[in-house]
């Protein structure tokens, strides 16, 4: 693990459920400084009081991240708590399993405003605290639906699309800064989130027959990437979305 060389490393993670959780836990046994925001204080405060993070410092947030004002001051919040911020990790989104012809334009803003706005918002904040100080990582979760046409997913697709150019256009305009920009697009993951969806019959039968590595993954498929792309290690790397979906992108 001293090879990510993350240890010491000052981290935000946006979002506290899922596989946000999952990198938090991670980062912090590789010796990084963390802290995770999200608008849960419930699932924050259990979180920090797993004994692993508890003994690492894990830190946090209880913010609503739906306005720019309050991602702006949840990345200097953290900055400030960390004394610096090294890299950010952006994992929050939501979904709505709905036909384009029956989603309501609440449901629309909704999930523009969590997938993206947020993105937008957060990795704004992050590059200007990362530019400044010569040095940055940002790593965002995109997903498998920027590129496969999945029905009921049309708001959520929309806005990993959307994302990853966003991802690619900070990563160009912050390269003679030195902060890199880079994001992971998941495919079909076993959480705690998407055990409900995974649970209704048929469902788990069906999206694992997609899967050309024949099975759905884990969230420790996941942090991987994200702790390597958070990581000196991967330092020419930047603009890049990398899939981790066991093949399904290629069929």
């Amino acid at each position: 693990m001293d090879w990510l060389a993350l240890s010491g490393a000052r981290v935000l993670v946006i979002g506290g459920g899922g596989l946000g959780a999952a990198c938090a836990r991670s980062l912090v046994a590789v010796g990084a400084r963390v802290v995770v925001a999200d608008v849960d204080e419930a699932r924050l405060r259990a979180l920090q009081a797993e004994p692993a993070l508890a003994a690492g410092g894990l830190q946090v947030i209880t913010a609503d991240l739906s306005s720019a004002n309050v991602c702006d001051a949840t990345v200097r919040t953290a900055s400030d708590l960390l004394g610096g911020l090294d890299t950010m990790v952006h994992a929050l989104g939501v979904n709505d399993r709905r036909a384009i012809t029956d989603m309501p334009d609440d449901a629309w803003e909704r999930i523009i405003t969590l997938n993206l706005s947020t993105a937008f918002w957060c990795g704004r904040a992050a590059a200007r605290v990362m530019s400044a100080a010569g040095n940055g990582s940002m790593v965002f979760f995109s997903s498998v639906s920027s590129h496969v046409a999945y029905p009921l997913h049309g708001p959520y697709a929309a806005s990993k699309g959307g994302l990853n150019q966003l991802v690619r256009v900070l990563a160009r305009e912050l390269a003679e800064h030195g902060v890199r920009v880079n994001a992971v697009a998941p495919g079909y993951i076993e959480t705690d989130l998407t055990s409900g969806y995974l649970a209704k019959p048929g469902v788990r039968e069906e999206l694992t027959a997609l899967v050309p590595a024949g099975r759905l993954g884990s969230p420790d498929d996941v942090v991987g990437p994200v702790l390597f792309l958070a990581s000196p290690r991967s330092g020419y790397v930047t603009g890049q979305v990398l899939f981790i979906d066991g093949g399904r992108t290629l069929v």
